[in-house]
């Protein structure tokens, strides 16, 4: 990364990388969910785990964010491929999982 770029990011107090391992984004994931995710997992229709509902979420945290990713990507029980979004990218669905778990902590 440019050392300008680092340090202007340090000045700004912006972390100079990736907020979680595996190179997800949760500040970017805030606009795919909300753009995307938010029908469902702002709601809890068809069963998706609401948004900060600590207790839907700890189980399905454990399982480990490359498990959470996949199940977002291929879909799972109710919820369709990408959620139905299949023009959103796995990274961007990386990033709105990502988002989700961090504010279901």
């Amino acid at each position: 990364m440019n050392k300008r770029l680092i340090l202007a990011g340090a000045i700004l107090g912006l972390a100079a990388g990736p907020a979680l391992a595996g190179g997800s984004d949760p500040a970017a994931g805030k606009k795919v969910y909300d753009e995307a995710c938010f029908a469902c997992h702002g709601t809890g229709a068809a069963g998706a785990p609401k948004v900060g509902d600590k207790a839907a979420w700890a189980p399905r945290i454990q399982q480990g964010m490359d498990v959470l990713v996949q199940n977002a990507i291929k879909g799972k029980g109710a919820m369709p491929p990408k959620g139905g979004r299949m023009d959103l990218s796995d990274d961007a669905i990386r990033d709105a999982v990502a988002y989700m778990v961090s504010q279901s902590k």
